[in-house]
């Protein structure tokens, strides 16, 4: 038997920034800048984040000292970890590993944060920590793997990330390999996250994510302490591999573990939606500005998927073809395609078109359906398929290599393009600017001070549903 949970302790544990290759230092950066706006602009806008602020007043998480990016009230350490990765993944802008299918960042990158701000640990921990939780949250889901704990209706965003989580939020605070493994063995005692959001629009996608965020942080914070958490979290009879899908191969968890950097094969979005429209949505903007194609002129178009992109944006093609809220949206690979056909973009401020007469006259003209040579590609890249009708024509597009991806990662320029996008409405162009400096140059810190206090609004703003 391998020991997965062993290994990966020692890993997290001993992992040193400036051992890293300098190119995942970079990532590392360019990853921490990219949730930081999603964390921004998912506390102003997500409608669900009213609530959500109400109910963790109401749990006594505001009593405390730490921040909430895009937030004037200070939270307690949990509270902080909660609340930042529910914003982090409410807009489903946060990066993405296509291999694990999941986003590696919401849960990690909050709880770091958190646990930084309690211990005062210097920037260049605080990113080693960034990646220790990135390489326990993929490869745990590369394990499982994904594909198999999806279709035992877990969401492993919430399910993997509590244990990068807790990885992360233990290596800020120092813990040895004994503590980090007794981290583990207390956040599988609460690992938990749902697919049932696919079938309403529920909130708890963007919920458990933050909950994943805080069970991490509380699992270190108790091992900390002395607290006793089980053994073989992952690879025990009861563990996680084992308990959570069907045929794992623990092995893959810690394969070149080290050597191989699963951080790097994590993707940044251009788009606020389900990775698995963004090919298509890329093949909608470049027929759109090749061909000149209007709206009127579109008799239908087609969407060649993968199997898996078929179960998230594809199918029921009915409800597919006719999103009723955001969530609804962020999964329908026919709005996200109706946007860049109809008006050559599509973004966050997209979803005020759910109900706009053009987008609706597209929507029942775009179908989806299983495209063998997409899925051949799957999952090295996560490509996709449009073939359109018009004019009497067909026009058909195929990219392999959405915007974003490892293999076509965005420019420092781009990330920050993306940032100010969605924080510059938060912060102010200038002091948003400021931030994303902070973000980038984290590695030479004293701490993060200087980081969350950027992350406060200066004025008070008007938050969603409030």
């Amino acid at each position: 038997m391998v020991a997965v949970t062993r290994i990966f302790a020692e890993y997290s544990a001993s992992i040193q920034y400036g051992a890293l290759p300098e190119a995942v230092q970079e990532r590392t950066r360019f990853l921490l800048l990219d949730l930081l706006g999603n964390m921004l602009r998912g506390r102003h806008d997500a409608e669900s984040s009213a609530s959500l602020i109400r109910a963790a007043k109401a749990m006594g998480l505001s009593a405390g000292n730490h921040a909430v990016f895009g937030e004037q009230t200070r939270w307690t350490p949990n509270g902080a970890a909660l609340l930042n990765g529910a914003f982090a993944h409410s807009l489903d802008f946060d990066d993405t590993h296509a291999a694990a299918t999941l986003h590696p960042g919401a849960p990690v990158i909050p709880a770091a944060i958190a646990a930084a701000e309690m211990t005062g640990a210097r920037g260049e921990d605080v990113l080693a920590a960034i990646v220790a939780g990135y390489e326990v949250t993929n490869r745990l889901s590369l394990a499982l793997p994904g594909g198999d704990h999806y279709d035992r209706g877990f969401h492993p965003t919430a399910t993997c990330g509590a244990f990068g989580a807790a990885a992360a939020a233990a290596r800020v605070m120092g813990l040895d390999a004994d503590g980090v493994e007794k981290a583990f063995g207390i956040a599988l005692s609460q690992c938990a996250g749902s697919l049932a959001f696919l079938h309403n629009g529920a909130w708890t996608k963007r919920f458990q994510v933050g909950w994943a965020a805080m069970n991490g942080l509380s699992a270190a914070l108790l091992a900390r302490e002395g607290f006793r958490g089980a053994s073989e979290a992952f690879e025990g009879r009861a563990g996680f591999l084992q308990a959570y899908a069907p045929n794992p191969t623990p092995a893959r968890a810690v394969q070149d573990l080290g050597i191989v950097f699963e951080l790097m094969e994590t993707a940044v979005k251009p788009y606020p939606s389900c990775r698995y429209g963004h090919a298509g949505v890329d093949a909608a903007l470049a027929l759109r500005a090749e061909h000149g194609l209007k709206p009127e002129e579109i008799e239908s178009v087609l969407m060649g998927l993968p199997h898996k992109g078929m179960k998230l944006v594809g199918a029921p093609l009915a409800y597919k073809q006719n999103p009723q809220n955001v969530v609804d949206g962020q999964f329908s690979g026919p709005f996200v395609v109706a946007n860049a056909l109809a008006y050559g973009y599509f973004g966050w401020d997209s979803y005020a078109l759910l109900q706009d007469p053009t987008i609706r006259a597209l929507l029942p003209k775009i179908g989806c359906d299983f495209d063998a040579e997409v899925e051949a590609e799957f999952p090295t890249n996560m490509a996709g398929k449009l073939t359109i009708q018009a004019r009497g024509q067909t026009f058909v597009k195929m990219v392999t290599v959405p915007k974003g991806e490892p293999g076509n990662f965005l420019s420092e320029a781009e990330l920050r393009a993306k940032f100010h996008g969605l924080a510059d409405a938060i912060l102010g162009e200038a002091r948003a600017a400021e931030l994303a400096d902070a973000a980038l140059n984290l590695h030479l810190a004293d701490d993060v001070t200087t980081l969350t206090r950027l992350g406060t609004p200066q004025a008070s703003l008007r938050m969603a549903g409030e």
